[in-house]
């Protein structure tokens, strides 16, 4: 490792990386801050193969990113001789500690430290896909079952895998939605524009299971299905409810009394109706 001022013009983003830079408030702030201050943490680069003095980001791809927007020449980074593999191990690892991370950037993330690994595995006469797994889920804290979910994401189109980083579809969905073919998640879209709403876990569940022979009809189908959230509800405050009853009832004890009261009303009406 070494540490040297590198031209903006001579650094690339890493191939693949699943880390979004988006000019938001975040990338605002940190723009002013280096502005202000200049980069205070180095980026962590690799030397490009058969490029000379060109280098791939590592890590450091929002704060490249900010020093352009600043309008800085040059910027500082710690050069790594390194392959790809370890590389693209060290690209996961540097930004897993963010606050903010994507459902979509940690499946992506998840699937080239998995990939990275598997290939070096298979160097090491280690056992490639299992190993691999294993490795990613103890430096991440997660199960390996876990692990496996997000990386089914990466099989998403990518209007189902933005809709699910804005929160309007939930990762459990997410997960079901992905089994189905590219075709018919795009059905999935258009049934999500026609009807309004996205789909339940029940019924992206129920898609899963129908996936091998399911249709745009079937889904359309399945999609206009009522949700049990949907239905009206009638909700009544406590305060209305509770002088009726002794200070010593339950809940469950004042459900049942009020279920007993409307028995016996529903039977005097149909007493009066006769």
């Amino acid at each position: 490792m070494r540490i040297t001022n590198i031209p903006i013009t001579k650094l690339r983003p890493f191939e693949g990386h699943p880390y979004k830079v988006q000019n938001d408030r975040e990338m605002d702030d940190l723009t002013e801050s280096v502005r202000e201050n200049g980069i205070l943490s180095p980026l962590i680069v690799r030397p490009l193969e058969g490029a000379e003095t060109e280098y791939e980001v590592i890590s450091g791809h929002r704060r490249l990113h900010a020093a352009e927007r600043a309008g800085m020449q040059s910027v500082p980074g710690f050069v790594y001789e390194i392959d790809r593999d370890e590389a693209a191990v060290m690209v996961v690892d540097s930004n897993l500690h963010r606050e903010h991370i994507l459902p979509s950037e940690k499946a992506f993330a998840y699937k080239l430290k998995m990939d990275a690994l598997a290939h070096q595995g298979k160097h090491s006469r280690q056992v490639g896909e299992k190993w691999s797994v294993e490795q990613v889920s103890e430096a991440a804290n997660e199960s390996q079952r876990q692990i496996h979910r997000y990386i089914r994401l990466t099989k998403l189109v990518p209007e189902l895998l933005q809709m699910m980083d804005e929160g309007r579809i939930a990762f459990s969905v997410g997960v079901e939605l992905s089994f189905l073919t590219e075709k018919s998640q795009r059905d999935v879209l258009n049934a999500i524009e026609l009807n309004d709403c996205t789909p339940s876990y029940s019924q992206a569940c129920k898609m899963h299971r129908e996936a091998a022979t399911i249709t745009a009809e079937r889904i359309s189908e399945i999609m206009s299905e009522e949700k049990p959230n949907q239905r009206e509800q009638i909700k009544l405050r406590r305060e209305d409810f509770r002088k009726y009853f002794p200070a010593s009832y339950t809940d469950q004890q004042i459900i049942q009394d009020i279920m007993r009261g409307l028995d016996l009303l529903k039977r005097r009406r149909s007493r009066d109706a006769r």
